[in-house]
């Protein structure tokens, strides 16, 4: 059958492909997490989960060079209309099902999760629903950066997002980024880096510019493990790595947790 057996880029291994589906994309042998797409992660994590905002579609602002047709591909590949999907929904862990949570989850296979306008107006209206509604959201973030086909739009969605998300804090509503590979450019520069806990799955890449063209400004030798995810928390930028098995149970953890505070500290 084609593509039965799949190669671990990491350690060489030939795996058998329900093997690793049912081993939730890691390598058994060496721990690599593989890439998975958007709805793959939301059915791994989520029960009852509710997409919003679908009718927002992307648009071809600057007549780019083979933009719309890029975008169509894509969608037709993938079977989303961009880089994220958002919605409410329960995390698999929350059996009485009590503790409702915003959800947003980028997917690199479209357009590399480059955030334009959508992805970025997305990320807004989830923020406000969360806001409103006083839920916790959480985002799994990947992405290459900007999305330039949009120019100058596309880098407005970096302030945009970072604004709604503050106004979280208002309320203490806890914004949960989890950073999976890679995780990179003015994405990882803005809502990201503001979230009240930043957990990554592990060898995942966070970081603005990329190894080579930092190198080439500072004309240093970076290490070989810069910009990992064991890197960052050895350098304080992100919280804790959570194997994609036990990620579930930790978010479940600080959402649970919220909704008890919420819940028991009326009147204090």
């Amino acid at each position: 059958m084609l593509n039965e057996w799949i190669k671990c880029e990491s350690c060489g291994s030939i795996i058998n492909r329900s093997d690793l589906e049912e081993n939730l994309w890691i390598c058994p042998k060496c721990g690599r997490h593989f890439y998975i797409g958007s709805k793959k992660r939301i059915d791994m994590y989520f029960c009852d989960f509710k997409e919003m905002y679908t009718m927002i579609k992307p648009l071809d602002f600057l007549n780019f060079e083979d933009y719309s047709e890029k975008l169509k591909k894509d969608s037709e590949r993938i079977g989303i209309d961009d880089a994220i999907i958002v919605g409410i929904g329960y995390l698999k862990q929350d059996l009485e099902k009590s503790c409702l949570i915003g959800v947003g989850v980028m997917d690199f296979g479209f357009r590399g999760g480059s955030m334009g306008s959508v992805v970025g107006q997305k990320i807004s209206l989830i923020s406000e629903y969360c806001y409103e509604n006083e839920i916790p959201l959480v985002i799994f973030s990947a992405s290459g950066g900007a999305r330039m086909q949009e120019g100058i739009i596309s880098l407005m969605q970096m302030a945009k997002t970072v604004g709604v998300i503050n106004k979280l804090k208002k309320k203490r509503i806890p914004f949960i980024n989890v950073v999976t590979n890679p995780t990179t450019g003015g994405v990882a520069a803005s809502f990201v880096g503001i979230a009240d806990i930043i957990v990554s799955e592990p060898g995942a890449i966070i970081g603005f510019a990329g190894q080579r063209v930092i190198e080439q400004t500072i004309k240093k030798k970076l290490p070989p493990n810069f910009q990992t995810a064991e890197f960052n928390l050895q350098n304080g930028l992100i919280d804790q790595i959570v194997d994609r098995k036990k990620m579930g149970d930790f978010i479940y953890r600080f959402v649970s947790s919220f909704y008890y505070w919420k819940r028991y500290s009326v009147g204090l």
